[in-house]
């Protein structure tokens, strides 16, 4: 696993799909986790996910924080971050708050970085989003 700034402020890996593992289907979980092998479907996590140089996923993905050296074919929703090392390669579009981009990586998709809502100035944003802002629940 490479040694990234985001993999070392994060739990020690307690989970791993090795190399030969084939998983389809909807996955959540909530402790780090890996995947070296392949993977497709839907992953949704508040937690961290780190995808291997040579993982294969095909999936819609929301989670809260993912490092990506293998190769992604859908969308990301990372809620705190996004990181793409060297070997990565990402086809889809992605959301989220910061983002990291090595040189090398293959990126085909577009990028929204998200705010929190304290982070809007009231002073210059768009009426639209004001209203958005201030409706009742």
């Amino acid at each position: 696993m490479a040694k990234s700034a985001e993999t070392k402020n994060h739990e020690k890996m307690t989970t791993t799909f090795g190399k030969t593992t084939v998983f389809k289907g909807t996955l959540k979980f909530s402790k780090p986790l890996k995947i070296d092998g392949r993977f497709e479907g839907i992953i949704e996590s508040d937690g961290f996910l780190y995808i291997e140089e040579g993982a294969q996923v095909q999936a819609n993905i929301r989670v809260g924080s993912i490092v990506i050296a293998g190769v992604v074919h859908g969308n990301i929703e990372a809620i705190d971050n996004l990181e793409m090392l060297p070997s990565g390669q990402v086809y889809g579009n992605v959301r989220t708050a910061k983002l990291r981009i090595a040189d090398g990586v293959i990126f085909q998709g577009k990028c929204e970085m998200l705010k929190s809502p304290e982070a809007v100035d009231i002073f210059s944003a768009p009426a639209p989003k004001l209203k958005e802002i201030v409706k009742p629940a």
